[in-house]
């Protein structure tokens, strides 16, 4: 890459980093994030009751310790949503692209310090709902005794669950930049991505043909990349894990896309 070049990218990843973290929703976002996803997954565990289902417990205590991305992933929404569109209610797009005119450029360095940030944040948090479950599941009967060894890291299946989340929500953000650059309202583009994430499982249960309801699951972002939190029964799923997450990779992919064309070919203003 030519010098000049390269200087102009960390230029740009300055510039959205100086942005992001200066903006006070910032914060709450991150804390919303890190504190929905730990309390909800914290409220499942401690509702667990392992004398409940005895003599034999068949519970994916790893996904049940993660329960709370459904909602931790809301905040993710609105705080990449609005890193995008926010420049465009208030047009300081206008001064960004004249400090910055390369709008692909600009795309990615935007993409690239929303997503790296909510992939640290979400690496530490789905790390406290590790450490949460290894003190609240044996309290609640699941301990090595009844079968169920502590999670830990250690094992294949629980880092993938764990460390596969914390992707999730690196996508999630990258999704949500995407749509924030293709639709440049607020309102808009977080409606846009939560019915991409929610809706099609909402439509899952009211189908009543399999071969459908299968499909909608290999299809919808969050169904399929949520697979890749399961330790247990992997052969019931629609969709393997790691596959299931390219889906979501393939969503975040296409809405950078298009919001890289819309960025290009319309005016900023």
């Amino acid at each position: 890459m030519p010098r000049g070049a390269a200087v102009g990218h960390l230029r740009a990843l300055r510039m959205e980093w100086t942005k992001l973290r200066t903006v006070p929703g910032t914060a709450w976002s991150l804390l919303a994030l890190a504190g929905f996803t730990l309390a909800v997954g914290c409220f499942a565990l401690w509702t667990l009751d392992a004398g409940r289902c005895a003599p034999a417990c068949d519970v994916d205590t790893a996904k049940l310790s993660l329960t709370g991305v459904y909602l931790g992933q809301v905040a993710v929404v609105a705080l990449a949503v609005t890193a995008v569109t926010s420049e465009y209610e208030t047009l300081m797009v206008r001064t960004t692209l004249a400090v910055s005119p390369r709008r692909g450029r600009l795309l990615a360095a935007k993409a690239a310090v929303v997503g790296g940030v909510v992939l640290a944040v979400g690496l530490v948090t789905v790390l406290g709902a590790l450490l949460a479950s290894r003190f609240l599941l044996p309290h609640a009967g699941f301990d090595a005794a009844s079968g169920f060894a502590p999670l830990s890291l250690a094992d294949a299946a629980t880092r993938r669950a764990f460390l596969g989340t914390a992707l999730y929500f690196g996508l999630v953000a990258l999704l949500s930049v995407g749509v924030g650059a293709a639709v440049r309202h607020t309102a808009g583009a977080v409606v846009t991505v939560l019915g991409l994430l929610f809706l099609a499982p909402i439509l899952g249960q009211y189908v009543t043909d399999p071969q459908w309801r299968e499909w909608l699951s290999k299809a919808a972002p969050m169904t399929a990349g949520l697979s890749i939190q399961a330790t247990r029964h992997l052969d019931d799923l629609f969709i393997a894990p790691w596959p299931g997450l390219g889906v979501l990779a393939a969503y975040a992919a296409g809405a950078l896309a298009v919001g890289a064309a819309v960025l290009l070919l319309r005016d900023a203003g």
